[in-house]
């Protein structure tokens, strides 16, 4: 487990981040959402102790991780632009990386340069912006940390190097209790993978949720009503967090279970009504909506 416990750090006059506290649990991918500047990078920065907190504890297994590098050999970070050999090979940077963490898998890392067919003689200075991606992410597969930490990862990758990429994260989940932390300023990258979320915004976390249960507490209705007065029953019996009109058509998102909500709508007699599945980027709206901020300019 990884532990936030009221984290500051500041760059000059600029508060990166302001007093999160936070937990990420092992064994689930955990996405962290923000736009730029939101504090997403320096926060990945602190938690594998590239960065020291000005104020705050971070631990992670219930060891402080700056300044033990115990800690720090369960982490690998993959940061937006990661650093290369000026002339190196994928093979130079195995090396490398196989001197750091003592459990680095070199058949597995074979085995991936395979599967995504790398070159590991050729130099990397001559790899596209996705091919060094892609490297990036064997290598932190390969090194059988707990932790992978992984800033705008999918940037950069095609569709299905992008899926391959989340295939081979969930096989290690899976197979041996990987922990990836996914940073995007795109929800809909992470909406398939990702178990729990965080919105960051501000240097602040706004909050932090498993995912399946703001799915499942969450509701868009769309319904054709016989007539407006039923459009105060509606509020009277929903808790309703957001509401559009298409002529006589109205969408509803409202807070509530599945079945609740059904009843409910049912028993208002539409003239039609069909519950639909909302998508990350509609749940984090109408949460974000609800504790007063414009969540389409944090997210878009």
């Amino acid at each position: 487990m990884i532990e936030f416990e009221n984290v500051c750090k500041s760059f000059d006059e600029v508060k990166a981040i302001d007093n999160i506290t936070a937990r990420i649990e092992e064994g689930h991918v955990f996405g962290l959402i923000g736009t730029n500047g939101a504090g997403k990078s320096t926060l990945l920065r602190l938690a594998c102790g590239v960065l020291r907190p000005d104020s705050g504890r971070i631990r992670v297994d219930g060891r402080e991780v700056y300044d033990d590098p115990a800690a720090k050999a369960e982490i690998f970070y993959i940061s937006d632009s990661q650093y290369f050999f000026r002339s190196g090979t994928p093979t130079d940077m195995m090396r490398l990386y196989a001197t750091y963490y003592p459990d680095f898998d070199r058949e597995k890392w074979l085995e991936l340069m395979g599967k995504f067919g790398l070159d590991q003689n050729r130099k990397i200075n001559t790899f596209s912006k996705g091919m060094k991606k892609q490297l990036s992410v064997i290598c932190g597969i390969s090194a059988n940390t707990r932790y992978l930490f992984c800033d705008e990862t999918f940037d950069g990758l095609d569709p299905v190097m992008r899926q391959a990429v989340k295939t081979v994260f969930i096989r290690e989940i899976e197979g041996r209790g990987l922990t990836p932390v996914i940073a995007s300023h795109n929800l809909r990258e992470l909406e398939d993978i990702c178990e729990y979320v965080g919105l960051l915004h501000g240097g602040g976390i706004l909050f932090e949720r498993d995912l399946d249960e703001m799915k499942l507490n969450l509701q868009k209705v769309q319904c054709v009503i016989k007539e407006e007065a039923v459009l105060e029953e509606i509020a009277k019996e929903l808790e309703i967090l957001n509401t559009e009109k298409r002529g006589t058509l109205y969408t509803f998102t409202v807070r509530g279970k599945r079945e609740e909500v059904q009843r409910c709508v049912e028993r208002l007699d539409p003239v039609y009504y069909e519950l639909l599945p909302l998508s990350l980027e509609e749940i984090f709206i109408s949460e974000t909506e609800v504790k007063g901020y414009d969540v389409k300019a944090l997210i878009s």
